[in-house]
This record gives C-alpha cells, structure tokens and sequence, in this order.
C-alpha cells in the first residue's frame, strides 16, 4: 500500500507522517496568545482561589444533603461570618472556610454549632481544620523558591547537556504551561492546595520531557552527514518532529487515561476531594504539555536558531541554490533529507531546463548481433571433489 492510499492514522500509526509543522506553528502562535491573554485576565481580575494551607484560617466540612448555598450563607450571617466562603464538594458536603486564628476557640465553636444545627449532624461528625497564617505565608514561600530552583536546574542541565537556545525554548514552553494552566484555575476558581503545587511540578516535568525527547531528535539529525549544510534548521526541526509525534501521542493517551480515572472515581465515586484536585491540575497539565512541546518549545528553539549567521548564510545559500534550478526552497532541503538529493534534484532540473541529448559513456553502446551469429553456451563450472 502507498503512503497516498494509506489514511492519516494509518501513516501515524507507522510513523510515516509527513505534517507541515512549521505552517501550524503560525496558528498555534495566536492559539497560545489568546489563551494566555485570558489566563492573565483571569489572574487580574478574579485571581486565584488558593487554599488554607497558603493563606491561613480555619475550614469546616460536614455532610449537608438537601441544604442550598443561600441557607449556608444565610447560617453563617447569623454568627458574624458573611465573608466565608462556602463550596459544595464530593456531592452533598459543604465545605466552609473563614478567616479564623485557631487561638479564637468561642468564634470556632460558634460557626460548628450553627453548621450542626443546619444539617443536623452532630458537632463530632463535624470535621475542622486550622492553620495560622504565618505558616501558610511559610508554605508559599517555599513553594515559590521550588519553583526558581527547578527553573535555574534546568536551564543548567539543558544548556549543559543541549545549547542555550534549547534551554530558553524549554523554560518558555514551561512557562506558558504555568500561565495557562493557573489562569484557568484562577478562571473557574479551582482552589489551589499543596496537591495542586505537586501536580504542578510534576507536570512541568512531564513537559520538559516531552521537549527534551523533541530536541534530542533535532539534535541527532543535524549530525547526519547528509543534511550538514542542506537543510535549514526549521526543516530539520519539522522532521524531527515528524518522527517523534507517535511516540508522544501514545504517551499523552496513556498518561491520560489513567489521570481520568483517577478524577471520575475519585470525584463520583470516592467522594476525595483532594484526589480530585490533583487529577484535575494534572489532566490540564499533559494536555498542555504535549501542545508546548509540539507548538512551543519547537518553534521558539527554531526562532532562536535561525537567527544565527551560520544558518542565515546557509538560508541564502539554499534559496540561491533553488533559483538557479527554477525550483522551492523546500524541494532542495527534501531531496537532501530523502538521501536522494541527486536523483531528486536531477529530476527537477528536467522539469525546469529544455530537453538534452544524454551523454553517452565510453564502453556503454553494443554492437548489435548479426542475424547468423552463434552465441556458445555458458561453460559450467567445476564441482569441487
């Protein structure tokens, strides 16, 4: 079967794909604008919903089957806590949240009386958790300085072990998964704890080896012999790409899979809400992931590459070559990437260029056989005793 008769997944499923990346990378540039233009309004606006671990104060859950949002704010009005917020999670539990010290027992023991005498469920069934906010300021610095270790680390690690042009790429691309990823929890108002931080950083991890599986690629291809000065950077980039999309298509799908079902039965089934929250940040996060590394880190590396003198001279070079033989750009750098550059180019001089008499070799014509002339039979050879 041809590469023209087989079907896109088919060519996928061998690895046979032959997409124009640098083309999609013009629509994926406003595609990642605005979803980081509404990421960052979000941020500004709404901000982000994080939680008592960060910000200190004092939570409630209980049971409330049957009991709407009104009839809970309207409770909590009742004993001075208008400002509370109050989220219904796994089903029919309420959680409540106030700006309490731990040291304010009569204020604690007030807003659990007006939750039990709501729900009916006894103050013991009543689960509460306070943290002061000196700790929770605590927490979040730490949290931040995780976050500039893990970038210096890797951009070290990535100019080491790469160039530096890669590592700014990569630290783009996690940047952007960072952006998009909090501006949506900022937009539905997700709250973030320190298992969303975990699945942050795991899922920054995932991108950046996704990327890095991206650049080892690249980096193996401008080796070969046969495109060293042939193929421009972004035509090498798009074939690495090309040979690396299955494999990062199965990864998604397998990684995704069991993410969901960690958030359908964790949610529906377990009623865990912490589980859920770490499945939701993590699902957004490989979705995200595998965009940057195709649509982001890639083109970013590219940009950066091709401004380069070396490969702006070998750009001249290419588009003077194709003018002269009256042909693309793109047709020289495939003849070299297909190994068959003479062949390839051979055929589109014939297409550009009036027809020529073919060269004859020496030794090359026959002379024809005579009508009467015997040919002898071939001798046989010898066996061996």
């Amino acid at each position: 079967m041809s590469s023209r008769d087989m079907s896109w997944f088919q060519r996928l499923w061998r690895n046979q794909t032959k997409v124009n990346f640098p083309e999609l990378w013009k629509k994926a540039f406003f595609l990642s604008a605005a979803f980081m233009l509404i990421g960052i309004a979000a941020l500004l606006v709404r901000g982000v919903n994080l939680g008592i671990e960060f910000e200190g104060g004092t939570v409630w859950e209980t049971a409330a089957p049957n009991i709407a949002t009104g009839e809970v704010r309207d409770a909590l009005r009742e004993v001075g806590q208008v400002n509370a917020k109050i989220q219904f999670v796994g089903g029919d539990v309420v959680r409540v949240r106030a700006e309490l010290d731990s040291t304010d027992a009569a204020s604690v023991a007030t807003v659990s009386a007006a939750l039990s005498a709501l729900t009916q469920q006894s103050i013991d069934d009543i689960s509460f958790n306070s943290i002061s906010a000196s700790w929770g300021g605590e927490i979040t610095g730490k949290a931040i300085r995780a976050l500039i270790v893990f970038f210096v680390v890797v951009a070290i690690y990535i100019t080491l072990g790469l160039e530096w042009r890669m590592a700014v790429a990569a630290l783009i691309a996690v940047a952007h998964d960072i952006v998009i990823t909090v501006g949506l929890y900022a937009l539905f108002q997700f709250e973030i704890t320190p298992a969303t931080v975990i699945a942050f950083l795991t899922i920054m991890g995932y991108s950046l080896y996704d990327t890095l599986v991206v650049f080892d690629k690249n980096r193996d291809y401008q080796r070969r012999s046969a495109l060293i000065g042939r193929a421009t950077y972004t035509h090498i980039m798009n074939l690495a790409l090309n040979t690396v999309l299955l494999r990062s298509v199965n990864t998604t799908i397998t990684s995704v899979l069991p993410v969901l079902a960690m958030l359908i039965i964790g949610t529906l089934v377990l009623g865990a809400v912490t589980l859920a929250e770490f499945a939701v940040a993590l699902l957004i996060g490989l979705l995200v992931g595998t965009y940057s590394s195709l649509f982001v880190a890639s083109p970013a590396a590219a940009w950066l590459k091709e401004r380069q003198q070396s490969q702006i001279e070998l750009r001249e070079r290419l588009e003077a070559r194709a003018q002269s033989r009256g042909i693309t750009v793109q047709e020289v750098e495939a003849a070299a990437v297909s190994g068959s550059s003479t062949t390839s180019l051979s055929a589109a001089d014939s297409r550009s260029q009036p027809d020529r008499p073919a060269a004859k070799r020496p030794g090359a014509a026959r002379r024809p056989i005579s009508a009467g002339t015997v040919i002898p039979p071939r001798p046989r050879k010898r066996k061996r005793r």
